[in-house]
This record gives structure tokens, sequence and C-alpha cells, in this order.
């Protein structure tokens, strides 16, 4: 195993035949920590390794790209030209779901069961943002986190609003919602591949029962987020005390505390 994800179990798991591998550190409730792209960077890893160290089990599922290879632009590239052809994500189309949220969601309920506690967590990042939103389709999923979301891909104003699920599925997010469920969401003011247009749309939807934590990065911001930061809780976090990008981490760990370990 490569030197980012030492520390991680390996394993694998298959849902209609479609297996992939899966990495696990900790212990207690599980997260699922969907990707970003171009894949499971040491920075995604990282993430990971906090969600285990606040006393939950990160589950880090291989969707694409080369496991713990760091980013680079190339990379980026050739992991988003893979990912536009394949079947398992929907990259452009409105009203759709990814048909791999499927089997995401078939994997919470396996780690549901292996790991117990009051549901799941899940986060999903830039490409894979929403995932964790069509995850809620599942009722083991409690604590759902769209970091930066992107799909579909902001090519026209209908595509900034949509939210990457089928009618019938918005019904039960928004039910899931009305039941208690909160969603928790971080984008960064001027980032164009998750455009504001999708956070007033859950907003709507979901009312109160949408936090969503967005983060300067006007030009002279103070925190000099420059202007086309993405990456919430990766490549562009600012750990350092008192930053913004940080009070959105530690808000992403206290959610998962809060309803995942009581």
């Amino acid at each position: 195993m490569v030197a980012a994800l030492d520390g991680f179990d390996t394993t694998r798991f298959a849902f209609e035949g479609n297996a992939k591998v899966v990495y696990r550190m900790g212990n207690g409730p599980a997260v699922i920590v969907i990707s970003e792209m171009p894949g499971i960077t040491p920075q995604v890893a990282d993430f990971a390794r906090k969600v285990a160290a606040v006393g939950c089990t990160a589950v880090v599922p291989h969707l694409f790209g080369e496991d713990g290879r760091p980013f680079s632009g190339g990379y980026v590239a050739a992991s988003m030209a893979r990912a536009c052809i394949s079947r398992e994500f929907t990259v452009l189309a409105r009203g759709r779901s990814s048909p791999v949220t499927a089997w995401l969601r078939a994997l919470a309920r396996e780690e549901h069961a292996r790991c117990g506690g009051p549901g799941v967590g899940a986060v999903g990042m830039c490409f894979t943002g929403g995932f964790a939103l069509a995850m809620m389709l599942d009722e083991v999923v409690v604590a759902p986190v769209l970091s930066q979301p992107s799909l579909p891909l902001p090519v026209s104003a209908a595509n900034r609003r949509d939210l990457g699920l089928s009618a019938a599925e918005t019904a039960a997010v928004a039910a899931r919602a009305d039941a208690g469920v909160c969603v928790l969401g971080l984008r960064f003011t001027g980032d164009k591949a998750s455009p504001p247009e999708r956070f007033a749309h859950l907003r709507e939807l979901l009312g109160d029962r949408f936090i969503g934590v967005e983060i300067d990065s006007s030009p002279g911001n103070p925190y000099g987020h420059k202007k086309n930061a993405h990456s919430v809780l990766t490549a562009d976090l600012d750990d350092r005390e008192g930053t913004p990008t940080r009070a959105a981490l530690d808000q992403v760990l206290g959610f998962f505390r809060d309803r995942l370990l009581g």
C-alpha cells in the first residue's frame, strides 16, 4: 500500500456484481468518505484520519484515480476524462442521480451492520459532493455532508440549480429532512464549479434542515483564500486555528460527533 494510506485496512465490497476496494480506519459508527477528483489523494486520506480520530470508522471507497497519488492538474484531467465516459457517473444530465450512488448506499448498509450506532455519516466532495444527498434515500444515512457539490457540471442556468436527483429522489430527500435529518453543505463563495444557485435550491427544498457554510473567497478577503478556491476540506484547507476553513472542518467533525456518537 502507498505511504499516504498507511494505517488503513484494505477490504473489498461487492454489490450486484460490482466489487471495489475500500479503505477503513478507526472504530465506532461509520462515515463514508467519498473522494473528490482526482481520487484518494493524501489530503483525502488525512481528512479520513481526522474522522477516525473523533471516534468514527472512516470508510473510503475507491471510485476513480490511483489511490494515494498526489494531486496535480494533469492527474485531475485524466481522472475526469475517464469518469465522464463511465456509466457509473451522471456528469451533465439533469434530474438524475449517478448510478454509483446505489453501490454507495449498499456500502452504507453494510458498514452500519458492521459498525453499529444510530446510522451512518457520508461526505462527498467536488465531483462526488452531491452523492451524500442521494445516499439519504437509505434511512441508515443520518449525517450527510456535501462539500463543494459540483454535479451536474454547471454549464447552464438549469444545471447550476440541479441537485443530481430525480423528482422522486428529491421528494424522498425532502421527506427525510422533514423527519429530522439535517444536511450540511460547504463551498467557497467564488467557486464556479459549485455554484450558489445549488445551495439556494437546497435551502428552498430543505429549509432550516440545510446548513449552508459559504466561505468568503472574494478578492481581498481577509484570509487570503484564492478566488478559485474549491476544496474546503482538503487542498484549500487552511488548518490554522481561527480560519474559516478550519472552522468548517471542525463543524463537519462536530456534525458527525453529534449525530453518530450522541
